[in-house]
């Protein structure tokens, strides 16, 4: 029965390979933390949950499901009862011309409005940047407004030139300004490549948006082609990011923009993957404290299922990338998309597709990296088995109590997804 759940939302989901056991580090033996499901779609408000969740300062979450019956997505809010049990309202649902398939995490602004992206939707049009022909997506807000409700305004149509199928979410800079990435697009062509991107309020309401870079259009870019993570700033406001292909190797990159005085951006590539180093990029990257990125690789790796890395600067500009961790193809555990999270100890923590459970292919889990004198060990936190959730491709979160908190886009009670929470 799951395996007919695996519907146009996989289709359309980052591609999912095999995998997941490290080389060149330590594996510990998998220990079982303590899992609750917050909540289990479907229910009237929505089904398949493919991003992660953010929290309010009031301690409630908030997400979005890919899909609705009946409909093209939603943004829900989960709020505690302060009994163990958590309440879900849908705060808006999709209706095509607004935004089809939120894919990407939301954020909040600093008076309490969310923003987010859709992979499809819009009044937009272009050739080729549809799945199903239905726009190229969007940018939306959502406001709470008085006495109740959320109103919805659309930001942003693409059009193709403009870009194309948002899979990220979007980050704000201190001026208030919005940035993201789309998987395609950037051109009237259908072989375009995505494209990074900028929007900035203007009076009256109008946000305007600038194309800051533009990949390039067939398979051999040496500047990457097709980024579908998400974006973050140095200290100094150079944004980074990955593509999924292109580079040297065609396996993908680590960029890096840095804007001009006299306006405009240079990227610059920091890293190329090769396979052997891992390849395909998904995720958006992070920062530690002295600098270094971190990230992971879909494939590739010295045993094929893909990579932790960790990119450091060098001298001269240039970066150095070192394998944390390699993923076998051979355990049925294979990286998920979602970034990677450190915990106050400097602890990393990941999602990984498949693995135990009864599941095709296996059900997914949380692992745990942990250094030590540079040795990286990897702990299986938790496994999911179905009913309590399948497929957890999405970035977690911690609390203040350093729980973590994520989401699965398929099994729960009714095989459509849910929201969860590990204590570690």
């Amino acid at each position: 029965m799951r395996a007919k759940k695996l519907s146009i939302r996989l289709a359309v989901l980052l591609a999912i390979l095999a995998g997941c056991w490290f080389v060149t580090s330590t594996h510990a033996v998998a220990q079982r933390a303590q899992e609750k499901v917050l909540h289990s779609f479907p229910d009237p408000n929505g089904t398949g949950p493919n991003a992660g969740v953010i929290f309010d300062a009031a301690g409630n979450l908030y997400g979005t499901t890919y899909d609705s019956r009946g409909g093209f997505g939603t943004v829900f809010e989960l709020t505690p009862l302060g009994n163990g049990l958590w309440t879900e309202t849908t705060l808006h649902r999709f209706s095509h011309n607004d935004g089809y398939w939120p894919s990407g995490v939301l954020v909040f602004d600093a008076s309490g409005n969310l923003y987010g992206t859709t992979l499809e939707g819009g009044t937009g049009s272009g050739t080729g940047c549809s799945l199903r022909r239905a726009g190229c997506g969007t940018v939306f807000e959502l406001s709470p407004a008085a006495g109740g409700g959320w109103a919805e305004t659309l930001l942003l149509s693409f059009d193709q030139i403009d870009g194309a199928a948002p899979y990220a979410g979007l980050i704000f800079d201190g001026l208030g300004n919005l940035y993201g990435t789309t998987s395609t697009g950037g051109s009237d062509s259908t072989r375009a490549s995505g494209t990074v991107f900028e929007l900035s309020p203007t009076t009256g309401g109008v946000w305007t948006e600038t194309v800051l870079h533009t990949f390039g259009y067939n398979e051999g870019s040496r500047d990457g082609l097709e980024p579908h993570g998400g974006l973050i700033f140095d200290a100094v406001g150079n944004l980074y990011g990955t593509t999924v292909g292109g580079g040297t190797e065609g396996d993908g990159t680590v960029f890096e923009l840095s804007p001009h005085a006299s306006g405009g951006w240079a990227e610059t590539v920091l890293f190329n993957f090769n396979g052997e180093n891992g390849s395909s990029p998904y995720s958006t990257l992070i920062f530690d404290a002295a600098g270094n990125l971190y990230g992971t690789t879909q494939t590739g790796g010295t045993l094929g299922g893909g990579t932790v890395f960790e990119l450091s600067p060098a001298a001269g500009g240039d970066w150095t990338e070192t394998v944390l961790f390699n993923f076998s193809n051979q355990e049925s555990r294979y990286v998920a998309a979602g970034s990677l999270i450190f915990d106050a100890a400097g602890n990393l923590y990941g999602a990984l597709d498949g693995g135990s459970g009864n599941c095709d292919a296996g059900c997914g889990s949380i692992f745990k990296l942990s250094n030590s004198a540079g040795v990286w060990t990897e702990t299986g936190l938790f496994f999911f088995d179905g009913e309590d959730g399948f497929h957890p491709n999405a970035s977690l979160i911690f609390d203040a109590s350093g729980n973590l908190y994520g989401t699965t886009s398929f099994g729960g009670a009714q095989e459509d997804g849910t929201v969860f929470e590990i204590v570690p």
